[in-house]
């Protein structure tokens, strides 16, 4: 496995053992990771929280983001995509989209690749806490 989709998971298991939803998120420039972050939306009690605006807050002004990697341990959803597009990330490497489609097409209409991992401990990972949380995983995808 890719040490930078390794760190991702390391956060989402962080997160995880916070008591919160296990996703998580890094920035690579220039082969180093910059940011880190997982989904705290239950920790913080702040909506706005997913793992990829956590990594992007605690990775700072980096100025360019020209050639910056994301790695996420699911596939951004809409607010992420958002975040991706607006700040130019070219690529991104999703861990699965299996549990959740995320907004794939709306990254690559905008000149993102993204590649999705369909990775199994990232789909367990997640299958096993959707089905011990499902009420706080349908809050989390704006469903309940």
């Amino acid at each position: 496995m890719d040490n930078f989709m390794k760190a991702a998971i390391d956060e989402a298991k962080q997160g995880l053992s916070e008591k919160g939803i296990p996703i998580g998120s890094i920035l690579v420039k220039d082969g180093k990771i910059v940011g880190r972050g997982h989904n705290k939306r239950v920790q913080d009690g702040d909506p706005i929280t997913h793992a990829e605006i956590d990594c992007l807050r605690n990775a700072g002004r980096v100025g360019s983001y020209a050639g910056t990697v994301l790695y996420s341990t699911l596939m951004p959803c809409y607010l992420c995509a958002g975040a991706v597009v607006q700040f130019g990330i070219k690529k991104v490497y999703a861990g699965e989209s299996k549990t959740f489609p995320g907004a794939k097409e709306f990254m690559q209409s905008h000149g993102v690749e993204v590649i999705d991992l369909n990775d199994k401990e990232c789909i367990d990972m997640m299958t096993d806490f959707i089905a011990k949380n499902p009420a706080l995983w349908n809050e989390d995808i704006g469903e309940l």
